[in-house]
């Protein structure tokens, strides 16, 4: 791996801590920019390296370091959004797979609904499980949609629109930096 490359992917581990912490309040509920920054590290890193910095932000918290909107450390494995982190890494993957092939604008968009989509699939049944087996709190399939999805999806799409942009923008700047050839745009 290349020093820029390892240098992009540590970046992409931080950017999507720091999103962690920035919370932004709706009437109905708060997101945070965790799925920007993994987008993002689709879009621009492309699939493997964008997996592999999401896959070091959570490593890095399961270690310890309190990066995760709760916290940090091995006991985050019961909580139950945790589902969610997890699914940053295949997200991340799918998202720059799909993005590797072409920078357009419906591409990009496609992609991170796909990554949106792998998201939700991974994060939702863990969320279902962890609230009903481990904490018995007897959530419904409704409740667990509407709670841990339906209420994030306004600002998901916010989310999907600002990586395009700010995506589109700089991938032909960062392939040109690391020496790629150039993808249609």
């Amino acid at each position: 791996m290349r020093a820029r490359d390892l240098t992009l992917t540590a970046l992409f581990a931080a950017l999507t801590a720091a999103g962690a912490f920035v919370k932004i309040p709706t009437p109905i509920s708060s997101f945070s920019l965790q799925f920007l920054a993994t987008a993002l590290a689709g879009i621009l890193l492309g699939g493997r390296l964008g997996a592999l910095s999401q896959a070091v932000y959570v490593a890095l918290g399961l270690v310890g370091l309190p990066i995760f909107t709760a916290g940090g450390g091995p006991q985050y494995l019961l909580h139950p959004t945790f589902g969610f982190l997890l699914g940053l890494i295949p997200s991340a993957f799918i998202i720059g797979y799909l993005a590797e092939k072409s920078r357009r604008k419906t591409r990009l968009i496609l992609a991170c609904l796909a990554g949106l989509g792998v998201l939700y699939l991974v994060g939702l049944p863990y969320m279902g499980l962890v609230l009903n087996l481990y904490l018995g709190r007897a959530m419904s399939l409704g409740q667990i949609l509407w709670g841990g999805m339906v209420l994030f999806l306004p600002g998901d799409a916010i989310k999907i629109a600002a990586a395009v942009l700010v995506g589109e923008r700089l991938s032909g700047r960062l392939a040109r930096e690391r020496g790629e050839k150039g993808i249609d745009k």
